[in-house]
């Protein structure tokens, strides 16, 4: 274990000892509201691999990783008037979060510019502090835009509303995003047929068209994902860097059930990467999970979300009970065995994933939140080196330690 993960994982869970208020209302400045938002969380991975060493430091001898994900610092602002704001920035990251200005026309549309979530992927839009699982779905981590820099006009009308937004680069771009730093555009719809309390149906649809570039302005793409543990050193399964990209395009479906203290939530996307020297390539995800509140709350639902409640009783807490199956499918090519001492590969073999997670959740008062989850995973990948399929079916138990406020 590294001493700086150590240290930072126990000032967290000596933070969690003690108590924290909700959001803290700062002062009124210039007519605004000024409140500040929070949001910490320390993580553990315990891996049992099976091929390849998933620990980000194997040289340490370790099959575990410990350390801070998210150190979230949020000032947000409302008003004057129907103006509102918000700047955050993640020091663990050391990136910019949401960094942008709205104005509300009525009750149902308002303008967004700055950085924010681009309108696909419905887990990515989710508040991060109430995801379900400690991981998002590799579709998710896979096809979601994330944020931004641009504008968009949104509406919500209760049970039916949608985004279009145009975009260009993030702020902060010191990582490399999966789906490139391009220009494009994005649109999504949601429609809830049934939306009552304690009783809702979701359907989505979005689509995010947009330049395949790099931070250096090169036509390049690449898909690739961890095995839905965020600080795993390695991508089971991986497109290789495409040289030739010209636009990534992905459509993302939508579906949701909320029955009292039962949730039931999926979503598919398939991304196309168009290029200039070969042929395009397709790859695609899904997941489909299962939230079961034991202490019998139930979810609301806003903007085409689903959001979390506080417990009914803060002193027990709210617990949950979670089961996920993802899958991702990043072949789009074969393999040729006629002559097995030299296989030949049309196409693009990115490889094959899919997960079951088993999560609890504990939601204790209205600051914090602990999570445990076990992931068996199961891969396989097109080696050229050994000239045949590589199959890699490690098992992952994650735990997280959660402030906010």
């Amino acid at each position: 274990m590294k001493t700086r993960h150590s240290l930072l994982t126990a000032a967290v869970l000596a933070a969690l000892a003690g108590t924290a208020n909700a959001e803290i209302t700062i002062d009124m400045i210039g007519g605004s509201e000024v409140s500040f938002e929070g949001l910490v969380q320390a993580d553990s991975y315990w891996y049992n691999d099976d091929f390849r060493v998933l620990s980000s430091d194997p040289v340490d001898g370790t099959d575990s990783d410990f350390g801070m994900r998210r150190a979230e610092l949020i000032l947000k602002g409302k008003g004057p008037g129907m103006w509102s704001w918000v700047l955050g920035y993640d020091a663990r990251s050391d990136k910019f979060l949401d960094a942008n200005i709205a104005y509300k026309f009525n009750g149902q549309t308002s303008v967004t510019v700055g950085q924010y979530k681009q309108p696909n992927s419905m887990e990515e839009l989710s508040s991060t502090k109430n995801n379900d699982f400690i991981s998002k779905a590799m579709t998710t981590n896979l096809l979601s835009m994330s944020r931004r820099m641009g504008a968009k006009v949104e509406t919500d009308y209760g049970n039916w509303g949608g985004t279009v937004s145009y975009f260009g680069n993030e702020i902060t771009n010191n990582e490399s995003p999966s789906l490139g730093t391009g220009q494009g555009f994005g649109l999504r719809g949601f429609f809830a047929p049934i939306k009552s309390e304690g009783s809702i149906f979701h359907l989505g649809l979005s689509y995010i068209n947009m330049e395949a570039r790099d931070s250096f302005d090169n036509s390049t793409a690449r898909l690739r994902v961890r095995p839905d543990a965020d600080q795993a050193s390695q991508r089971l399964i991986d497109t290789g860097t495409f040289n030739d990209a010209d636009r990534l395009k992905t459509t993302g479906f939508e579906a949701a059930y909320v029955g009292g203290p039962v949730k039931i939530q999926a979503e598919y996307m398939t991304t196309k990467i168009s290029r200039d020297l070969n042929p395009s390539f397709t790859g695609d995800s899904w997941y489909v999970y299962g939230v079961y509140n034991l202490t019998g709350e139930t979810w609301g639902y806003k903007g085409g979300v689903f959001s979390t409640p506080l417990p009914n009783d803060p002193g027990k807490g709210m617990w949950q009970l979670g089961l996920r199956y993802d899958t991702a499918d990043l072949n789009d090519g074969s393999v040729n065995f006629a002559n097995p001492a030299s296989p030949v590969v049309t196409g693009v073999m990115g490889g094959e994933e899919s997960n079951w997670t088993v999560g609890v959740n504990w939601y204790w008062r209205s600051n914090f939140k602990f999570s445990a989850n076990y992931v068996m995973v199961d891969s396989s990948k097109y080696s050229s080196s050994i000239k045949d399929f590589q199959d890699d079916n490690p098992d992952i138990f994650e735990f997280r330690a959660q402030l906010y406020w």
